[in-house]
Order: C-alpha cells, then structure tokens, then sequence
C-alpha cells in the first residue's frame, strides 16, 4: 500500500490539475460564445449566396465557366480543415477519419489522392500518409476571410492548371454544444443546381430570371467569391465546433479529476486507519511486555 505521504502529494497534484481544466473549460466557454455569435451571423449569408448560385446555374451553360467543367476523376483533393490546438477530444480525429475514408472511396476507383490541411492538428495526423500536398498551420488560431481567399485562390488555381479533376473539403460542423459533426463537401467543379419551382396556393410556378448584364459576366465574379464564402463558412464552423468540444472535454475531464480525489481520499483514509491501527497495536504490545 503507497505510503500517506505519496497519497496525499496525488491528490494534491490532481487538485491541481482540476483548477486547471476548470479554468480552460471557463476560457472555451467565452471564446464560444463569440465564435458562435459570428458563425450564425454568416450563416443566413452563405445560404443567400447558395441560393443567388443556383439561381444563376440552372440555366448556365456548364461548358461557358472552366470552374463548372467536369472531369474524368484521375486526381482528386481533399481539404481537411482541423483546429491548430487540441485538448478538444476526438473532434480532429473525427475530420481526419472521415477525410481517410474518403481518400480510400476515390482511391478504389483509382484516382490519386492528395490533402491540403487548414490547421495544425490535421497536418500532424496526415502527414505521416506522404500525401499531405501543402499546409496552412497557425491559420485557425485567429483566421479573417483574407485567408480563405489565399486558400480558395490557391486551390482553384491547381484545378484550373489541370492538376486537380475534383475538390472536396472536410471539416467539422457545429450543430449544438454538445454535437459537432465532421462532414464532406464538393468545392470543385462548382455544381450547377436545379431551383425548385416556387408554389403559391396549391400551385407551383416556375420561370427564368433575366439578369443584367449577362448571367456570364454575373458568374464569373460571383464564383471566386462563392468558393471564398464555402471556405470561410467551413472555418467558422471548425473554430465554433473545436470551442464546444474543448468545453466539454474539459468539463469530462474535471469530472474525472473529481472521481480520482475521491477515489484517493478512501485509500488516503485507509492507510492512515491502518497507520493508527499499526500504532495503537504497538503501544499495546509495549504495555503488555512490560506487566
């Protein structure tokens, strides 16, 4: 049996270790609640600009936009967006599963399969695959649009160049505090997407927008911003989802700290009703020899 002294120095020493995942449980918690904040604020104006997309691409001639052409799939890219911190659970290595999944989904068709990671954590559990073709890490940390730009210019330019037929990225959406999902995404081509006909009563109609200028000109602005929204919006889901799961591997990680003091106390207890008992049992033995 451990000895009182190192009994106690344990749960001193997990004492210790409580104050600090309750203090980065705090911290999680604020920084949550402004990431969220800005998460939901730029979700209305994602599913806007999804909308204005496939308004413009029902009735777009896929062959007219390079970023629409569709490939016969020889080489395909999957951005794998992660956190640059851990202490979160598994929500990095519920991406980065779903991301290997995925490369053994097109690596059975024969495509060739190469990652860009978006944040540290991803980075370190692909590279040891060879395939990892560049890495944004100490981007998440404090990320603006201006980085989604460099990463969706950078990414549309090796599509373009032919050096990509396909574009997925992979990230982690936030769906409560308590659920953060990883899912998958097409980035590349941009899929043109039939609009559902409006209904009115019991009726459904349906039309074509005339736009001014030309539905042409009109994509070729909005795609570069569109692939810049898809990017930024897989991002503010990652650093919400990677707050919420922080908070709530901290929260399971003080409980536990809760449970080993508890734990040690008995044992604490234990050697120390053993101690007196040793003690006592001595004194009685003394008193007995000396009659």
């Amino acid at each position: 049996m451990a000895t009182l002294k190192e009994v106690k120095t344990k749960i001193t020493g997990v004492k210790k270790t409580a104050q600090i995942t309750k203090a980065m449980n705090m911290v999680a918690a604020a920084k949550l609640r402004g990431a969220q904040e800005k998460m939901e604020a730029f979700r209305p104006y994602t599913a806007k600009f999804n909308e204005t997309m496939s308004n413009l691409s029902a009735g777009a001639n896929s062959n007219s936009f390079p970023l629409m052409e569709n490939r016969t799939l020889q080489a395909v890219e999957i951005v794998v967006v992660t956190s640059d911190r851990g202490l979160c659970g598994s929500f990095n290595a519920n991406i980065v599963k779903l991301a290997l999944r995925r490369m053994a989904e097109y690596e059975s068709k024969g495509a060739k399969v190469t990652f860009v990671c978006v944040g540290k954590k991803g980075f370190a559990l692909l590279k040891k695959t060879g395939k990892v073709r560049k890495s944004y890490r100490e981007m998440m940390s404090s990320f603006q649009m201006f980085h989604a730009r460099e990463v969706a210019t950078e990414l549309t330019q090796e599509f373009l160049a032919g050096k990509s037929d396909r574009v997925e990225i992979v990230f982690g959406r936030f769906k409560s505090v308590a659920v953060q999902t990883p899912e998958f995404a097409s980035f590349l081509p941009v899929e043109p997407v039939q609009a559902e006909a409006e209904t009115v009563g019991s009726r459904k109609i349906s039309g074509e927008y005339i736009y001014e200028p030309s539905t042409e000109e009109i994509m070729d602005v909005l795609q570069p911003l569109y692939l810049n929204v898809v990017i930024y919006h897989a991002m503010l889901e990652v650093g919400a989802s990677e707050h919420a799961a922080r908070m709530s591997a901290m929260d399971n990680a003080t409980n536990a700290c809760k449970d080993i003091v508890r734990n040690l106390t008995i044992v604490y207890n234990k050697a120390r009703q053993a101690a007196v008992t040793n003690e006592l049992m001595d004194i009685v033995g003394g008193a007995e020899a000396l009659k």
